[in-house]
């Protein structure tokens, strides 16, 4: 199996994501998401072409290959695996494990990975609701629906938190909204399209448009 740097699978995984809303990814949108120059970006592509990873033209945007999607996923089945055992077993807060992840996600022994997840009794999501590969590189999908989009006094379970910021994450604590919080949605303000939520036992709560539309949960049947 071929290793990469730490500088090349940021790149990979950087593509991976960018391409979800594109199937191409300009130099631009590259160097914005990963803080970097141009120049820098296309050096290498030049690289990671020549190791038949990406499609690449100049000016005419770039996208991973087979082989590029497979490395791909290899890396973030890395990262949410970390991301579930730092979580789960180190009891790391959620706002936390994401960092050190980061590190974590590079190191690349496949057995290491298979006896992680096997460890961990093979979850499928991550502590923000992120699916994880499995080892075929395999990813579940789940349908959920937005805050925004839930039913008034539909019961449903968070299943998704869309932005992983910090910030985001500290309030969503401090709201005690988690991946698994079972609430209901018991009113929409037209003013400015807030919400009342009711979780469980406690008193209903107003959330801002902008949180809500970043979290997604599951019908809760």
């Amino acid at each position: 199996m071929l290793n990469y740097s730490t500088s090349e699978e940021n790149y990979i995984k950087a593509i991976f994501h960018l391409q979800h809303t594109d199937g191409t990814v300009t130099t631009n949108e590259l160097a914005a998401e990963l803080k970097t120059k141009p120049a820098s970006i296309t050096d290498m592509m030049k690289k990671l072409k020549t190791k038949k990873l990406v499609h690449y033209q100049a000016y005419h945007g770039f996208r991973l290959s087979p082989d590029g999607k497979k490395v791909a996923l290899g890396i973030i089945r890395r990262h949410r695996l970390w991301e579930y055992f730092l979580a789960e077993k180190l009891k790391f807060s959620w706002e936390e494990v994401h960092a050190v992840a980061e590190d974590l996600e590079h190191v690349s022994s496949k057995k290491l990975i298979d006896k992680l997840d096997e460890f961990l009794g093979f979850p499928r999501f991550d502590p923000h609701g992120d699916p994880i590969p499995d080892m075929h590189g395999r990813i579940e999908t789940s349908r959920q629906v937005c805050l925004q989009d839930l039913p008034l006094n539909k019961p449903a379970v968070v299943s998704h938190v869309s932005d992983q910021s910090n910030e985001m994450l500290e309030l969503l604590g401090h709201k005690k909204i988690g991946i698994g919080t079972r609430l209901e949605v018991k009113r929409k303000f037209n003013f400015d399209n807030s919400l009342e939520i009711k979780i469980r036992q406690q008193s209903p709560i107003n959330i801002s448009e902008q949180l809500s539309k970043n979290i997604f949960a599951k019908y809760d049947e």
